[in-house]
């Protein structure tokens, strides 16, 4: 098959590493870069990114890691050890594991109710499940809104089920925890990349896709830069809202009309910190329940120094954006991180936020509507459809997988 791709991001770079193999790929970008925000950005000398933290959730055992394997990228992800930590009212961190610390022993007292109510699947939100328990829901906020950037009033109770079930039972051993890209997002895409390219396929930056076009109901190629470029399949990793707006609204059906309505990202705002004498002191993920807005953040130099310069530490937090007054949201992320790290030195290299078209997921997770379009031929890769119960860029992941096998079955 003749396929185009539109948008070299994660999602549109492993559609075209593991089509490319069998087919004639084309990918095109509009940007004069591949890796959309899955990519690095090099800034004095340390390697920030164009959106992600550095981190695999599910590390070299996970969807995202397979997958790679899979279509040939060459890639080291190592495991982070500890997995993750809390950060308490007073700064100290204890183990992700032994959270109940953190509860008084009433909210303790429903540990047994919550883990049954977590491993089946219920309608509702986090929020529900926790039973709007403040103590469990300061848990639960940091843990969402790192993870994907909503918080547990946002989060559907079936998603956060799936993620649970597929961490605990989604490795060889008994938790897949985290790792680190050797080399940062920038060495995974660049992998892809080079597959691609090996494979034959071609990536064309500074491409902007103007349409999709669209015969009898079915994709026929696209029109790049004014000039029609014809194709068998064509796969957008740019969302379901984009990608509609790229064909003639006749071929839009009222139900598939009104999930797009109803669509919405989800937001976020990271801060990275230099610091010559570490701030967090390992590479694990700390989750901070008791900020303003900080939910997490992360170290990964201590995996790999080369993300930073000689000598120095790259820290990242992250935290899901709560109103529109990003100014404000800002200026209570970077009071958090005064509060957390009084008497240490460091400094604000860059604070990144990301929110309407350059959002942290074009869906947030759990609304995903999968691949299919009403448009026949035409699918939808990427954040804006990943797989249900995946963390970011592992539903990434598994979203191409479904896309995958959906193709397999149907040749």
């Amino acid at each position: 098959m003749r396929v185009s791709i539109i948008g070299a991001g994660l999602g549109g770079l492993l559609a075209g590493a593991a089509l490319s193999k069998e087919h004639d790929v084309d990918v095109y970008e509009r940007l004069d870069i591949y890796g959309g925000r899955f990519t690095n950005l090099p800034y004095k000398g340390f390697q920030l990114t164009t959106g992600a933290l550095h981190m695999i959730p599910q590390g070299p055992t996970g969807p995202l890691a397979e997958l790679l394997k899979q279509v040939g990228a060459g890639v080291n992800i190592v495991r982070t050890d500890p997995m993750g930590c809390f950060m308490t009212k007073d700064n100290a961190q204890i183990s992700f594991f032994n959270f109940r610390e953190l509860l008084s022993s009433r909210a303790q007292a429903r540990i047994p109710a919550l883990m049954a109510k977590m491993l089946i699947p219920k309608k509702g939100t986090v929020s529900d499940m926790v039973w709007g328990d403040p103590e469990w829901l300061a848990l639960s906020d940091s843990c969402c809104g790192w993870a994907l950037s909503t918080l547990s009033v946002d989060t559907p109770a079936a998603e956060a089920s799936g993620i649970i079930r597929h961490v605990i039972g989604g490795g060889p051993g008994k938790y897949n925890t985290p790792g680190v890209p050797m080399g940062g997002c920038g060495a995974v895409v660049d992998a892809l990349a080079g597959v691609v390219e090996k494979n034959g396929g071609k990536i064309h930056l500074g491409s902007k896709v103007d349409s999709v076009l669209v015969e009898d109901g079915k994709a026929k190629g696209v029109a790049v830069d004014g000039e029609k470029r014809g194709a068998d399949i064509v796969i957008s990793d740019i969302g379901h809202r984009l990608t509609a707006g790229m064909y003639d609204a006749r071929y839009l059906n009222p139900k598939y009309a009104g999930v797009l309505q109803k669509l919405r990202p989800s937001e976020g705002v990271k801060i990275c910190l230099a610091a010559e004498e570490p701030l967090v002191g390992h590479p694990g993920v700390v989750f901070t329940p008791y900020t303003q807005r900080v939910n997490g953040m992360n170290e990964v130099t201590h995996i790999d120094p080369s993300l930073a310069p000689e000598g120095m530490h790259l820290t990242m937090t992250h935290q899901a954006l709560r109103s529109g007054d990003v100014e404000n949201e800002i200026k209570l992320g970077l009071q958090d991180i005064r509060n957390m790290f009084q008497g240490k030195k460091y400094s604000v290299l860059l604070v990144q936020t990301y929110r309407r078209d350059w959002p942290v997921n074009r869906i947030a997770s759990g609304f995903d509507p999968g691949n299919l379009t009403p448009v026949k031929g035409l699918y939808v890769v990427g954040d804006g459809a990943k797989g249900r119960g995946y963390i970011e860029v592992e539903g990434v992941a598994a979203g191409v997988k479904n896309l995958l096998d959906a193709l397999k079955a149907r040749s």
